[in-house]
This record gives C-alpha cells, structure tokens and sequence, in this order.
C-alpha cells in the first residue's frame, strides 16, 4: 500500500488527533513511497532499525520513537546513527506513543488485560490513559504475581503484602507510577505498571494498596505486535515482530 494511505489509515484508527502527547505520532521519518513489509518493535532503537533493514521491510512501525519534548533537536551522534541508517536504506519509521497505549482493541494496556485475565470496567487519569478492572478469578497478590511473570516472561518487583486478596486493580503499562495516587483513590486493591519510583514504594506500604512494577519493555510488548498483526490482515502486509531485550 502507499505510504500516505498508511499514515491516513492509522490516524484514523488510532485516533491520533485526539490525544496530547510528548512527540509527534505517525510517520516520523519518510522513506519509500511503497509499502509491503513491516517490522514492528517496542523502541527505535539502533538493533530495531538494524534488524528491520536486515529484514528488507519497507516499514518499521514503533511505540516509542523520536523527537521528545525537551529533547536536544539536533541530528548528532546516537540519533545521526539511527536516522541515517533509515535514510540510507530508504526505510520508513511510523511511531505511535499514547495512542497505541490506550486503543482498546489493539492497545498495550489492553493486550496486557487479556494476558492477565483483567476485565476493564473504566479509564481514569488524564486522556484517560489508566485503567480500572477487575480480576477473571479470586487471587493473592503472590498468586497473581506469579501469573504476571509467567505472561510476560519477566519476574515483578511487587511491594505488598503477598498474602493480600486482590479483586479490584487498576494498570497503565511503561512508565506510569504517576498515577498511583489516582489508583489509590479508585480503591484498588493493587496497581500494575511497567516502572517504580523510590517514593512509590512508600506510597505502596502507607495506603496498603499493593503495586506490581512488571517492567517497562515488557508491559509494552504486546501493543505494537497486535497492530502490526492487524495491518498484514486487513492490508495483506507481510509483518515481522521483533523483540529486542531489554530488561527495564
């Protein structure tokens, strides 16, 4: 398909217009005007942009790319790298931050839900990018996670009392621990992240809601596979998955 239409097409799927975020989301560096092949990855990062062009995709579809607010603008060093490497095999970069976090059919907080057995019953924080929900079956806080690690395939970091029954809890995957407070005001019984905070941990302990940090590579995993899965089907890509470690 053509770039453009691609570009067109996620925009309106991903409601990109919608949201209020801290880089551009979209095409964010241009490469050939065709495309028939997709790799699709977590981070930009230089491996990613490596093993897409290894791949001869035409694509490469991201959450987090580049241009951050605040970020040094200018094309030097470690980003010269990465986007000349784009340039230089003419290979388009689309990246979709909290657009592709909240989508509910092909979002990170909802691919998460559905491995962990978590029903959504409402949004909370702004652009509602949390989640509030409730657990398929009774479980202690040890017991469920047990079960987050065996998902995801990355043991927790859980403060809480492991013996505590969970029914209620709210997540938000990568790096959302600024919306605990909010979590706990829901009256969960535990909050599920991707990253924690030192003052998080104390948080934590005062309220009694417990908070399950299960990594923020490995909570975002899920999103940008299921809409590179989704794009070969409706659009007849080929589509390639490929996850590069990263323990955080």
């Amino acid at each position: 398909m053509e770039r453009a239409a691609l570009d067109a097409y996620l925009a309106d799927y991903l409601q990109v217009p919608a949201f209020r975020d801290y880089c551009p989301n979209g095409l964010q560096v241009e490469g050939r005007a065709e495309i028939a092949h997709i790799v699709t990855g977590v981070t930009a990062s230089a491996a990613l942009v490596e093993a897409a062009i290894a791949a001869g995709a035409d694509a490469l579809v991201v959450h987090h790319g580049y241009f951050w607010r605040g970020e040094d603008g200018r094309i030097t060093g470690m980003r010269r790298r990465r986007i000349g490497r784009l340039l230089e095999h003419d290979l388009n970069l689309f990246a979709y931050h909290l657009p592709l976090d909240v989508h509910s059919e092909v979002g990170n907080n909802a691919m998460l839900a559905r491995r962990l057995g978590l029903t959504p019953a409402g949004c909370f924080g702004e652009q509602n990018i949390g989640v509030h929900g409730t657990l398929a079956a009774a479980a202690t806080l040890a017991q469920f996670s047990a079960l987050i690690g065996e998902q995801i395939a990355r043991p927790p970091l859980v403060i809480g009392d492991p013996a505590r029954p969970l029914r209620r809890v709210a997540w938000c995957t990568g790096g959302a621990q600024g919306l605990f407070e909010q979590a706990i005001a829901l009256g969960v019984d535990a909050y599920i992240s991707g990253e924690i905070s030192e003052q998080t941990v104390h948080a934590a302990r005062e309220s009694g809601v417990a908070y399950i940090a299960a990594g923020h590579h490995a909570t975002e995993r899920y999103g940008v596979q299921a809409l590179g899965e989704h794009l070969a089907q409706r659009f007849g890509l080929r589509h390639r998955f490929v996850d590069i470690e990263n323990p955080v």
